[in-house]
């Protein structure tokens, strides 16, 4: 039975001052208050708490919590108490209380002077606790992070499996209301089945956040991600953001490089001590640090509603972590901007953490990682493929609020394979998953593929022009136009949609987009450095630098990389410098590159500048914890004793590749380094001379163009590098 309105209304107003519900609260609370069992999906910053507390405050008794979140539930006791004349109301009962502060705990619950008590699902597994609240009056039973009782969830805790026999325990007559933040189709199928919530009420709320940026941009070499993220931040002063990323060291030396260029930030992972993570999260929550730098351990239950920006430094394990991560983000209703940096090496990296685990976690985890994959290399809406994996339709065609609805990429027609598609799944039975299929339309051989014969199919090979790549995408696409689904209950088993029948009885036009971006594959280090500038600097005066460079060189008769590297370009474009001195401090750049060929450089960044209102990051020279003049004067010493490259990469803990990149930088901004001894190593002097000769007469400074031009020798990256630098030592100077 409902509660009389103006009752709600009044509470409302009395225990927390606000005037009216949000969303789906108020039909949330009069189920509660009605004895039914209740399920809520409702995403970050919708006002879940609220849900429960407000129900506990007005019905008799206490209502118990249980919450997987030791480290915040005093926070969440205090935000309750901080509506309310008495502290009492709210205990917390975890295993940090000492035995003394369990007895007040237990003696207030006894009084009837506690409404809400919050539990971790280890204190259940005590019975001497179950056998003392089975003699309290127990209000109901919320069970918050409810995703935790799925292993399809994106923090599962096996503690949370057995809830439902230890609540029966204390009173099997007691409702239960389960709330969460992320579920999709599986995990909420899995949350009902487990606690028992056949009959209940379910409310699901969007899980649109549309004051939320999506955006994920390529991730590269180290220093150009740090760079690009300290970019970021400086363009967003004071505000408040959290970085999440893989593993303890990582946060720690990011934590590092970002107070070296001034800002505020903490490192935060489960090694440090339980009082220091008490500490960095107050000093976040009172705006004490603007950035939090964080493994997943950050972040579940914090109440901060101006974060401003969430940056993923690697690609998460799953969509629902990514979901709930960047959901910390506006939960003001004010914009947030969230990053995700994301590389093949880093799946690779995912997928090797999966190594020790059962045959049954590594499926499961390659499931989740493949669905991850699929958002970040997808080229069409980013908020349509996110809500299409929680189960909810997005028909708006562009939200204008991520970057592949802002910077649409080309599309092509695909109506013919998509046939292909559908008729291979339809061969098949609809009783394989999609690597499967692909491999059939690819025409990829497997003992499997021949036990079945599915290699004398009509469909087998039909689309082996295309690569599993191309396949993977469109299939993703084919999900979001709603022709084909993956089958919850059977994980994984692509089925044909009603819409998908209609379409292969009479096929018509289907243009999708397809994004190239990260496919790696093709890339080589050139290229790499090509998609970094395009990262952090102008690309529109990046590309007029390099108009002017290239005029420069022929005036010259030198090759463009003489006059300014492609490095040096992308700096510029990035800090605008309008003097001689100013250019001086640019990467690879030296006093007497300045002086002879800056002045057309700089005159054209100060018109850019002037023309476009632009402000300067005068503030913005990015610093490195590594002695970066350490590292220049080790470098030389070592090559002037003639140390092998290999020897002196390793003891600086670099790849050789960084290693030659140093070099370049170095000859580059006018030092002489006499590398001979190295070339002796590695090529004879015909083969010198052959790539010396490229080089005077070519026009780009790519490696790649240079290895096919003279591809006769099938020269590697690394030595035409390195006869590069020599080249740069004859010439630049």
């Amino acid at each position: 039975m409902a509660v009389v309105k103006e009752r709600l209304m009044d509470a409302l107003r009395e225990h927390f001052g606000f005037d009216s519900f949000k969303g789906n609260q108020e039909k949330i609370i009069n189920s509660i208050l009605s004895g039914k069992d209740t399920f809520v999906i409702m995403p970050t910053g919708g006002g879940k708490s609220l849900c429960y507390q407000l129900p506990a405050l007005m019905s008799p008794g206490c209502a118990l919590i249980v919450s997987p979140l030791i480290a915040l539930m005093k926070n969440q006791v205090d935000l309750v108490r901080g509506y309310s004349s008495k502290d009492n109301v709210a205990h917390f009962l975890n295993s940090t209380l000492s035995k003394a502060q369990i007895k007040k705990v237990r003696s207030d619950l006894m009084a009837g002077k506690t409404k809400l008590l919050y539990v971790a699902p280890e204190t259940l597994t005590k019975q001497e606790n179950l056998d003392f609240f089975k003699e309290l009056e127990i209000s109901f039973i919320a069970v918050d992070e409810a995703h935790c009782i799925s292993e399809w969830g994106h923090d599962f805790r096996p503690e949370y499996r057995r809830l439902k026999e230890m609540i029966d325990q204390i009173n099997d007559k007691l409702p239960i209301i389960a709330l969460t933040a992320t579920a999709t189709p599986k995990v909420q199928s899995d949350i009902v089945k487990n606690l028992g919530l056949n009959q209940a009420n379910i409310f699901i709320s969007s899980f649109n956040r549309p004051n939320l940026y999506y955006e994920i941009r390529p991730k590269r070499k180290k220093e150009q991600t740090i760079k690009d993220i300290v970019k970021f931040i400086h363009q967003h002063k004071g505000k408040s953001g959290i970085i999440y990323t893989l593993n303890r060291k990582t946060t720690e030396e990011l934590a590092d490089m970002l107070v070296a260029n001034g800002i505020k930030a903490v490192a935060y992972h489960a090694g440090l001590d339980s009082s220091t993570r008490a500490q960095r999260q107050d000093m976040f929550l009172h705006e004490d640090t603007e950035v939090i730098v964080a493994t997943i351990a950050f972040g579940m239950g914090i109440d901060k509603p101006d974060v401003r920006f969430v940056i993923h430094y690697n690609i998460p394990k799953s969509l629902e972590n990514y979901y709930q991560e960047t959901g910390r983000a506006g939960r003001d209703g004010l914009d947030g901007h969230c990053i995700c940096y994301y590389s093949h090496k880093d799946v690779q990296k995912l997928e090797h953490l999966m190594r020790d685990k059962s045959l049954s976690e590594r499926e499961m985890g390659a499931q989740l990682i493949n669905e991850t994959v699929a958002y970040a290399e997808s080229a069409v809406c980013r908020r349509k493929v996110i809500l299409h994996y929680f189960g909810e339709q997005y028909e708006t065609t562009n939200c204008g609020q991520c970057d592949n609805c802002r910077n649409p990429k080309e599309k092509i027609e695909v109506k013919n394979r998509v046939v292909i598609m559908l008729k291979a799944i339809q061969a098949l039975e609809e009783r394989f998953g999609s690597e499967y299929v692909i491999n059939v339309i690819t025409g990829k051989i497997s003992p499997q593929i021949t036990t079945y014969r599915h290699d004398k199919l009509e469909v087998f090979g039909e689309g082996k022009e295309f690569d599993a790549h191309f396949w993977n995408s469109l299939m993703r696409q084919m999900m979001l136009e709603g022709l084909i689904e993956k089958d919850i209950e059977e994980y994984g088993l692509l089925k044909i949609t009603e819409n998908g029948k209609k379409f292969l009885k009479k096929p018509y036009s289907i243009m999708v987009a397809l994004n190239h971006q990260f496919d790696e594959d093709a890339m080589d280090e050139e290229d790499e450095a090509a998609a970094e500038s395009q990262a952090s600097a102008d690309p529109v005066l990046f590309e007029m630098l390099k108009e002017l460079r290239k005029k420069v060189s022929k005036e010259k008769k030198l090759p463009p990389f003489v006059i300014f590297l492609e490095t040096s370009l992308e700096d510029m474009a990035t800090q605008y410098p309008t003097t001689v001195q100013e250019l001086e401090k640019i990467q690879g750049v030296s006093k007497g590159k300045a002086i002879r060929y800056g002045k057309q450089f700089l005159d054209i960044i100060t018109r850019y500048v002037e023309e476009h209102n632009i402000t300067r990051p005068d503030d913005f020279v990015m610093k490195s914890v590594v002695n970066k003049s350490g590292m220049k004067v080790f470098i030389i010493q070592n090559i002037d004793k003639k140390i092998p490259l290999e020897t002196i990469a390793k003891n600086k803990e670099i790849t050789l590749s960084q290693l030659l990149d140093e070099m370049e930088t170095i000859v580059a901004s006018g030092t002489k380094l006499n590398i001979d001894y190295c070339l002796d190593e590695e090529l004879d002097d015909y083969a010198v001379d052959e790539i010396m000769d490229y080089f005077k007469g070519c026009e780009t400074s790519s490696l790649a163009l240079a290895r096919e031009e003279l591809i006769e020798n099938d020269y590697s990256l690394e030595q035409l590098k390195l006869v590069r630098i020599k080249f740069l030592v004859e010439y630049g100077n």
